[in-house]
């Protein structure tokens, strides 16, 4: 389903904001820091429930509001790209309060208590930015975190496999700072009940996610080489060392040093996705410009995957990628996107190969209209 209207409240720049997007390419134009990339975060965020920038829910809030509040209807559009009528469609309305006083709340067609996996049945989204460049150069967390949104995407049900794997290492890692040196017979138990719901979880997270690495490789690397023009050899990786022998027996031989350090050390939250291109890792060796495609080319492999998955394109953002492309590679892709409802956001003049549904202007912090 696509995003047909988006309400706002007190969200970032926008204290009141109503919009009613196309199926189509909706351009968002305005100068740089006056409020485009906030919409994008608007947009994204009832199919996530994160923010796409990694900050805290909080910093959503406009300043000196309590909460803030975003309210998006989905629709599937006809065959011919069109709203359909009253009763004639598949809908889905997700409402969310985000509360600067702890937890929020997300009804999803009126009914609370909806979770991550529950929106991700409505809908996908794609977030191309030019903070993508964190996808290679950036630590390993940055890298799991593109794997495991990937997995929640395309399988819903696999976002409890990650929350629980994350509740459980929570608890064993605090129980492991509490008793360096040594445990008595009580922790001793705990620590065992807490190995078995570790490796439970973290077996079936690192076997799912070396699954989407083999799956997902072939399509970056087609993914580069449209992007570079260039034939290259592009291999992912997924380097989990634990998985040769499973996490019980991994945690078993990391045991000692654990208690000493008082921290989990092996483990899906340890792992690491290389990206190499031509025999080398692409994080140390790659040029700049060598870099943001393969990082381009991680994001338009998970689209892909998506749209094949479920047969139409997630909503696509491209948050003002444009402008840090050459021609060359902002040609191949555009061209690569599949077509879809899609959100662009520049601080320049449009490309003249862009031909959007509708082009919508921020004129001013928290303002916008329709050209």
């Amino acid at each position: 389903m696509f995003l047909r209207r988006l309400e706002l409240r007190q969200f970032r720049s926008y204290e009141k904001l109503s919009l009613e997007l196309p199926v189509g390419l909706t351009a968002l134009i305005g100068p740089n820091g006056i409020g485009k990339t906030n919409l994008v975060e608007a947009v994204a965020w009832p199919l996530l429930l994160t923010s796409v920038r990694g900050v805290p829910n909080e910093a959503l809030v406009r300043r000196g509001a309590e909460a803030a509040v975003v309210r998006a209807e989905f629709e599937e559009p006809s065959p011919d790209g069109e709203w359909q009528g009253v009763g004639e469609a598949r809908r889905a309305l997700i409402e969310s309060e985000i509360s600067t006083r702890g937890r929020g709340r997300v009804l999803l067609n009126r009914q609370a208590g909806a979770r991550r996996r529950d929106v991700a049945e409505v809908g996908r989204v794609t977030v191309f930015s030019p903070d993508d460049l964190v996808l290679i150069k950036g630590s390993p967390s940055d890298r799991r975190r593109l794997l495991d949104d990937a997995l929640v995407a395309r399988d819903p049900r696999l976002d409890s496999v990650r929350s629980d794997y994350e509740k459980v290492l929570r608890q064993r890692n605090a129980l492991l700072r509490q008793t360096r040196g040594g445990l008595d017979q009580s922790a001793e138990l705990t620590l065992e009940v807490w190995n078995r719901q570790l490796s439970e979880r973290g077996d079936r997270l690192g076997t799912e996610r070396a699954a989407l690495v083999e799956e997902l490789s072939p399509l970056v690397s087609a993914a580069y080489e449209e992007l570079a023009g260039a034939k290259c050899e592009v291999v992912l990786t997924y380097d989990a060392p634990w998985r040769d022998t499973g996490l019980a027996a991994a945690l078993n031989d990391a045991r000692r040093e654990e208690l000493r350090r008082g921290v989990t050390m092996v483990g899906p939250h340890r792992d690491e996705l290389v990206v190499s291109l031509d025999g080398m890792a692409a994080r140390t060796h790659a040029s700049q410009g060598e870099q943001r495609s393969l990082a381009l080319s991680l994001r338009l492999a998970v689209h892909r995957l998506l749209t094949d998955r479920f047969g139409a394109p997630p909503l696509l953002v491209l948050d003002d990628v444009l402008s840090e492309l050459d021609a060359q590679r902002r040609s191949a892709l555009l061209r690569a996107v599949p077509s879809g409802q899609t959100l662009l956001t520049t601080a320049a003049e449009l490309p003249t190969e862009i031909d959007p549904s509708a082009v919508l202007e921020v004129t001013e912090p928290g303002s916008v209209r329709w050209r």
